[in-house]
């Protein structure tokens, strides 16, 4: 879900331009496959565009830096199209590429749709195998849905081959029973009564992160949100989930398990928690956990009602407490 949305008279998009080695061939699909989790289309083999946006901006600067590490070469710029290619072509760009994806899923959904037993009692296994195939089936639309960042037309069809499908069968729910442990002093000691600096526009994993923070870190927690660019903390200041940040990103973990890993924070509830958000967040589809949709939904409505990021840190605190205390409290 884009953090901001461009002014009238600004660049519309991002652009990366960047040229990988030929060897070794790992790392050039490694980056292929990264690209296309971002959602991010081909204007060249090269050259990759995102509609401009916070998070955009983050996703090609950690691209970029990413490729350079693997002795490529990688740049990142604003773009407005004013020869050869117009704004109405390339945003058709990212509509084929996502009307395909959205067009698979739906064609699966009426194949499982016709497989579905008209009895529970009867093919119990042929239930569970379509039960479980729905489940990915959610999590491909879910994924999907995350980087289609223009709205392309064909999501309506898919969504409402999917809820016919949702409507013939049930998927079973798993239970965990968690009980909290609170994180050792040593690092939270020297991270106490902070002001905490993130970018501006926060979404998923900043909303968590926030709550985690002020939950079980730094319970006078303060929150800054500053523009994206380069940010220099002041007395009392640390940044997290934001470029150059002391808590962020590190290798393929979202900054919420960055901050459970570094504070050494093993409340079980927390894990599926972070699970979610990792999914949400890095679009990846690592863990596949069943709520993972929903919550995407919740926060992304967060996000479209509310602009002041001090407003969706309230909302979005509410809804990580109460999913802290629902997995705190399941029984198998």
């Amino acid at each position: 879900m884009p953090d901001s949305t461009p002014e009238p008279n600004n660049p519309k998009w991002l652009l990366l331009i960047h040229q990988i080695p030929p060897k070794p061939d790992y790392f050039r699909v490694k980056v292929w496959r990264r690209l296309q989790r971002l959602g991010a289309v081909p204007l060249k083999n090269s050259v990759y565009v995102l509609p401009r946006n916070d998070q955009a901006m983050e996703d090609f600067q950690w691209m970029a830096r990413e490729i350079v590490s693997g002795k490529g070469d990688a740049t990142v710029c604003e773009a407005r199209f004013v020869e050869g290619l117009t704004d109405k072509q390339v945003e058709s760009l990212f509509h084929q590429a996502r009307n395909a994806d959205y067009e698979a899923i739906a064609e699966d959904a009426r194949r499982l749709t016709n497989e579905v037993p008209r009895s529970r009692k009867a093919a119990a296994d042929q239930r569970a195998r379509v039960e479980s195939d729905l489940a990915r089936l959610r999590k491909r639309l879910a994924d999907i849905a995350a980087i289609d960042h223009l709205r392309a037309p064909a999501a309506a069809t898919a969504r409402r081959h999917i809820e016919e499908l949702e409507r013939m069968v049930h998927t079973p729910v798993s239970t965990r029973n968690p009980e909290p442990r609170d994180a050792g002093p040593a690092l939270k000691n020297a991270y106490r009564r902070r002001t905490w600096v993130t970018r501006r526009g926060i979404h998923i994993d900043r909303m968590a992160s926030a709550w985690l923070i002020r939950r079980f870190i730094d319970h006078a927690a303060r929150f800054k949100f500053v523009p994206p660019a380069a940010y220099r903390p002041g007395k009392r200041e640390v940044r997290f989930d934001m470029f150059e940040a002391e808590f962020t990103h590190e290798g393929d973990l979202c900054t919420f398990e960055v901050l459970i890993k570094r504070f050494s924070l093993h409340d079980p509830a927390l894990r599926p928690i972070a699970e979610i958000v990792h999914d949400i967040d890095l679009k990846d589809a690592r863990w596949g956990r069943q709520e993972g949709p929903g919550i995407e939904r919740l926060i992304a409505g967060i996000a479209m009602a509310h602009r002041d990021d001090g407003r969706r840190l309230e909302r979005g605190a509410a809804v990580f407490e109460d999913l802290y205390e629902y997995f705190r409290r399941r029984r198998a």
